[in-house]
């Protein structure tokens, strides 16, 4: 699930790219629009494996694979986006870089 996140993240940052926009919109345009999906995909997922949390068997592949899934989904959101950013050289436009007096 966490390889199908990122790569849907990743072809849709490509996409943007194809219509037009600069690397640096396209992949937080990208961020932005899975964030949603990317989350509830992970709470349906956590909230599938919850009726197993009472079996004491279960119980500890339960928490694993609910932890597992919420954890990958930050990283996803943040830390893909970032290293896409770092092995592009991607540099924000000169405007989000300004102060406001």
């Amino acid at each position: 699930m966490m390889n199908k996140n990122i790569v849907v993240l990743l072809d849709t940052a490509e996409a943007n790219l194809a219509n037009g926009m600069g690397r640096f919109e396209a992949i937080v345009e990208a961020s932005v629009t899975r964030v949603r999906p990317v989350v509830l995909a992970a709470i349906t997922t956590a909230l599938g494996v919850a009726p197993l949390l009472p079996d004491i068997v279960w119980r500890s592949m339960g928490i694993t694979i609910m932890f597992g899934l919420i954890v990958g989904s930050m990283l996803t959101i943040v830390f893909v986006p970032v290293l896409y950013s770092i092995f592009y050289r991607v540099k924000a436009p000169s405007s989000v870089h300004r102060r406001k007096p």
